[in-house]
């Protein structure tokens, strides 16, 4: 069996119990209501590529300063205050790092809730998007893109890299069709509790081992292949 050096998780729906991180700071808003200022539509329209990840992010900051014109960064933080780490999150990666893997986040998710949940699981590296804030504290805009989300593999090509890790030692985690570009050439995927039909139908497509639990501890025997979780972790 191929040696498994690292997994590379994304956050939102694998490792927080939560749908999106840009969705909760809408939910906060009100701006995902009926129309919601045409958010469904641009979301479909991002999903399908048509529109930039930029431009994507400006739309979302118009949307919630239409509601609330000054944003404070804790504005942001209390989107998130209801938002768990998902089921088995903390044992499986707990048991990954014991045994030496290791282990990033790679996310197009809200770096405020991303850097909380790394911090919380003490992950090896992690990345994601966020916001320049003033000297106050309030939103200005989005920052230039880290992590783009049809196009994840860029920065876990640079992992790969930067820890001379190849990429057949290399499995994804994630639960959305665009997480399928975390998949570099020669690495492994496997899709957890897919968060929409597109998902599910997109992992299907590629052929990756498709997890629809809530339980993140049942990717195991995917990792190391017909092994289950330890039952004494």
């Amino acid at each position: 069996m191929e040696r498994v050096s690292a997994v590379v998780f994304d956050c939102d729906g694998v490792l927080a119990d939560n749908g999106s991180s840009w969705q909760n700071i809408h939910g906060k808003f009100g701006t995902d209501k009926g129309d919601g200022g045409s958010h469904k539509k641009t979301l479909e329209m991002f999903l399908d590529g048509k529109i930039s990840e930029e431009e994507f992010v400006e739309h979302d900051i118009r949307l919630w300063k239409g509601i609330k014109p000054e944003i404070h960064r804790d504005d942001i933080m209390r989107c998130y205050s209801g938002v768990d780490l998902m089921v088995g999150a903390r044992d499986v990666v707990e048991e990954l790092r014991r045994r030496g893997v290791y282990v990033a986040i790679v996310s197009s998710g809200v770096d405020l809730l991303v850097g909380a949940i790394a911090n919380m699981l003490k992950v090896d590296d992690w990345a994601a998007n966020g916001f320049e804030w003033d000297e106050d504290d309030l939103l200005v805009k989005g920052l230039p893109t880290r992590v783009y989300s049809h196009n994840k593999g860029l920065m876990v090509e640079k992992l790969a890299m930067i820890n001379d890790f190849k990429s057949s030692e290399i499995i994804s985690v994630g639960d959305s069709g665009t997480d399928l570009s975390m998949m570099i050439d020669g690495s492994s995927f496997i899709g957890f509790n897919p968060a929409r039909e597109r998902a599910k139908n997109a992992f299907q497509d590629a052929g990756v081992p498709i997890v629809e639990s809530r339980d993140l501890r049942k990717i195991w025997p995917y990792i190391f292949k017909g092994e289950e979780f330890p039952s004494d972790s």
